[in-house]
């Protein structure tokens, strides 16, 4: 195994939970300002994902005060603190970008319930 491969194994992180497109999420994101630091908790449904082995991202979209807003985030980045799920989503799509052009209750996502 050369040095690079080594390098990436070693950042993998395994504390995030297994999520697919239209999964609701809370984003833990450690913010530093200035000397100080803290959590801020960023929470929305997610549009998709990118996987490129440790290179991979997840989009996550919110509606704050009436304004989209898209945040992309780094698999393994180390300024996320942890990623919570919230729901499950059906949708028949791994990347539901068309959400982006919704409003109200046309954007809502159906929740998957758990076959026992």
């Amino acid at each position: 195994m050369n040095i690079l491969e080594q390098l990436q194994k070693e950042q993998i992180r395994m504390d995030v939970p297994d999520f697919r497109s239209g999964d609701t999420v809370k984003v833990h994101v450690r913010i530093v300002e200035g000397n100080r630091e803290r959590i801020q908790v960023f929470e929305g449904v997610i549009i998709g994902i990118n996987r490129k082995g440790s290179g991979s991202s997840f989009t996550v979209r919110k509606v704050s005060y009436g304004i989209g807003v898209e945040r992309v985030f780094p698999h393994d980045s180390p300024l996320i603190d942890k990623v919570e799920l919230v729901s499950r989503g059906r949708v028949r799509r791994s990347k539901i970008y068309y959400i982006r052009k919704l409003r109200g209750k046309a954007a809502r996502i159906k929740e998957k319930i758990a076959s026992l």
